[in-house]
This record gives structure tokens, C-alpha cells and sequence, in this order.
């Protein structure tokens, strides 16, 4: 194939994965990198993480448009998704997919040399995720397990430690991206009921799928007030966590089983703002 034309269809690819979600997961890693040093750190490492963490994240992704192609094209929701719509091929997303679990082990193997030995759990991790739905409610968590690895990832991608705050870390990055993958799923649930396929909302109805939303957003709060009380940290970090606390809190406001109309902006818009900010205060914290 012409490199020219590979080349233009790389942002069709970036489209189909939704590149631009990469914000969710990079903030913890921004986090926690500046936790691991106690102040600005390693660059040279910190870009290395950063590689890493994209390309897992990239990876996840078109594993999760190959393996529910099927499904999305089936949904009325999804059935414009490029892998769906047959705009991008299966060879073809499947070339992208191990392109980026390449980038992701080359990225690992300059680090510590731990980070390279524990590279391919995130891998199927990520590769298995996609298949939950098709066997148990509990899909929800599947996502939160890649999500788990991130916070713990970084201090031993850097220094081959891991200090007990990440794991508290990690743990509420489980529960907070659980909760909006739940919210999210509330837009298939007869989708979902009608294809057999497992959610929350599909499972519990609609009213206790948000109130369980709502309860693993309220765990994600704890796990990060322990963890920043663990680590010592300032009132810069505490207000970090009180500001997840309102923005999660409004984020939960915007969805009620009365009206959903709003359930875009609590997912993407919402979380995106949420990472950013707890990530702008826990760096604040260490470089002043």
C-alpha cells in the first residue's frame, strides 16, 4: 500500500478509537509520576510513561472497535463507528492494534526493567475487556482493571518501587471510571436487553444502575483522600480531591432516571474536566 495513503488514514483511525479520550487515563499518570519523584521528575522517564500509557490506551481501543464490530453495527447508536461502517478494515485495525502494542513494550523496555517483565498483563487486560459484556454485568469492572494499573504503573515503570498510596490510587481510578462506563452504558440498556448483552443498567434498571454509579464515584473520593493522606501530602493535594468531590457530585446531578438528555455531557465533557484538575492540583502540590 501506498505510505501516502496509509498515512491519510491514520486520523480515520484516531476518529474510530476516540484519541482524544486518551485525557481521561493520562492525568493519573501525570499524578502520579510527580508523586513518585516528590517534585518534578525524570523527564526523560515521564515522556517513556507517557508513550506508554497512550499506546495501551490506543491498543485497548482498537481491540475494543475489532472485537464489537458486530455489535456496533448492529446499534443504531454506534453503527456509524468507522470499524462498524467497514470505513476502516479489520487487517487493517488489527495492524494498528499490534502497531500499538509494539510502541507500547518498546516504551516499557526503557524504563525499569520490572515495567518490561509486567508489560504484557496491561496487554491482556485491555485485549479482554471487550468480551465481558457478552457474559456478565459486572462488564463495567473490566474497563476499571485497566484503569487500576495505571496509578501503580507509574512508580514502577520509574523507579521499580511501588509505595502503597498508588495501590490506594489505582483503586479509585477502579471505581471512578467503572462509574462513568455505567452512566455510559445507560444509553444501551433495550439496546443491550434486546441482544443479550450484560450491563448494569441492562441488568438493574435504570434508577439503580445511577445510584451504583453514583456509589463507586463516592469510593473513587475515599480511595483518593487515603491515598493523598497516606502520601503526606499538602492542602493543595486535599483540595484536589475536595474539587473531584463537587465536579463528580455535579457530574451525578446531570443524569436522573427522569431525564437522561445530558448523559454526554456528564461522560465526556465532565470527566475529561475532572482528570485535569485533580492532576493541575496533585502537580501544583509538588513544585511549589
Amino acid at each position: 500500500m501506498n505510505p501516502l495513503i496509509v498515512w491519510s488514514r491514520i486520523p480515520i483511525f484516531l476518529s474510530a478509537i476516540k484519541f482524544e479520550h486518551s485525557i481521561f487515563a493520562l492525568p493519573f499518570a501525570v499524578a502520579a509520576a510527580f508523586m513518585t519523584y516528590g517534585s518534578a521528575p525524570d523527564w526523560v522517564k515521564f515522556g517513556w510513561v507517557m508513550l506508554a500509557m497512550v499506546a495501551l490506551r490506543t491498543f485497548a481501543m482498537a481491540a475494543n472497535r475489532l472485537l464489537d464490530a458486530k455489535i456496533d453495527r448492529l446499534n443504531p447508536r454506534t453503527a456509524d463507528r468507522p470499524t462498524a461502517s467497514g470505513l476502516v478494515g479489520r487487517l487493517e485495525m488489527v495492524v494498528y492494534m499490534l502497531v500499538a502494542a509494539v510502541i507500547f513494550i518498546f516504551a516499557s523496555l526503557q524504563l525499569d526493567r520490572l515495567a518490561l517483565m509486567l508489560s504484557p498483563i496491561p496487554l491482556l487486560v485491555a485485549f479482554g475487556y471487550p468480551y465481558l459484556k457478552r457474559f456478565t454485568w459486572l462488564a463495567h469492572f473490566g474497563i476499571g482493571a485497566v484503569y487500576v494499573i495505571v496509578p501503580p504503573a507509574v512508580p514502577i515503570a520509574m523507579t521499580g518501587a511501588l509505595p502503597q498510596e498508588f495501590v490506594w490510587m489505582g483503586i479509585a481510578a477502579f471505581f471512578w471510571v467503572s462509574g462513568f462506563d455505567i452512566l455510559y452504558a445507560i444509553s444501551d440498556i433495550e439496546f443491550d436487553r434486546a441482544h443479550g448483552l450484560h450491563s448494569i443498567p441492562a441488568r438493574f434498571g435504570l434508577k439503580r444502575a445511577i445510584w451504583l454509579a453514583r456509589a463507586s464515584h463516592f469510593i473513587a473520593v475515599a480511595m483518593l483522600a487515603v491515598a493523598v493522606s497516606i502520601a503526606g501530602l499538602s492542602i493543595l493535594s486535599v483540595a484536589g480531591v475536595a474539587a473531584v468531590a463537587l465536579l463528580l457530585a455535579y457530574e451525578n446531578s446531570l443524569v436522573s432516571e427522569h431525564d437522561i438528555s445530558k448523559l454526554n455531557l456528564a461522560f465526556f465533557t465532565m470527566n475529561g474536566v475532572i482528570a485535569i484538575v485533580f492532576a493541575a492540583f496533585m502537580v501544583l502540590d509538588h513544585i511549589i
